[in-house]
């Protein structure tokens, strides 16, 4: 009799009904389980193999409350550091955090196809792609080589070392790329909001709320952008004459 208890388990998890969290409920799930992990009371929600066994019949769409940008970084592991389980996070991972083509076709399919009614870009400190990004643009510096294919990932960051080095020219070294990380943070999100109408569509229409963050890697906490910054963003998208019109493929 005990091998049909995970099989009942499941039957009862899946036609339990589960509603979606607001925008801003679902920003303060992440930032409560951003606490527990900060204190090291992380609780390890929806590990079990019940909830791995539900996955695999359960739509994720009908469970996941956040699409996550973040960094490739191994210092950064996403559900970990929001205390999160199976089928909560949509993850895209990319060096740098950045939007381009692939990354943002992810973003489109977390918002569009798996309801996340948040969409964070997360950067961490001591970023490995920012600093090379930094050295690489350093006219005065030694930078090492790159294989060849590193530097056309880099190249989304160089606007945002560039801003961070016109905006303040008195910052080097680490304070220098931890200005850029966050300007990298901001124009991602620009490049989002130019480059995707049906997340601006989803955004007016309240679905979603697009949100910046940086994690510390030492003291393990996130910390949240300005809202009025992002917001401002749109705004500005929005008025733009070049930014994509077009929801969806023909």
């Amino acid at each position: 009799m005990k091998k049909f208890i995970p099989v009942i388990a499941i039957l009862f998890c899946a036609a339990a009904s589960y509603a979606k969290p607001t925008p801003d409920a679902a920003l303060e799930m992440l930032m409560k389980g951003n606490a527990r992990f900060v204190s090291g009371k992380s609780i390890h929600p929806r590990n079990t193999p019940a909830r791995r066994q539900l996955s695999a019949v359960k739509n994720q769409g009908d469970y996941a409350y956040a699409t996550i940008l973040g960094c490739s970084d191994s210092r950064v592991p996403v559900e970990l550091i929001f205390d999160a389980g199976i089928m909560d996070l949509f993850v895209i991972r990319v060096p740098g955090n950045v939007f381009q083509t692939d990354e943002i076709a992810g973003a489109e399919y977390g918002v569009g196809h798996v309801h996340t009614p948040v969409l964070m870009v997360l950067a961490h400190t001591d970023c490995g792609a920012v600093t090379a990004t930094v050295a690489m643009t350093d006219k005065h510096g030694h930078a090492h080589k790159l294989e060849r294919n590193i530097p056309a990932l880099l190249k989304p960051i160089i606007p945002a070392v560039a801003g961070a080095r016109k905006n303040r020219p008195d910052l080097k070294g680490k304070a220098l790329i931890e200005y850029a990380s966050e300007l990298n943070v901001l124009r991602e999100i620009r490049q989002l909001f130019h480059n995707s109408a049906s997340i601006r569509a989803a955004v007016k229409a309240g679905k979603v709320k697009v949100t910046g963050a940086i994690y510390d890697i030492a003291s393990g906490k996130v910390v949240l952008m300005e809202q009025k910054k992002i917001a401002r963003i749109f705004s500005e998208v929005e008025k733009d004459r070049s930014r994509s019109t077009k929801e969806f493929a023909d």
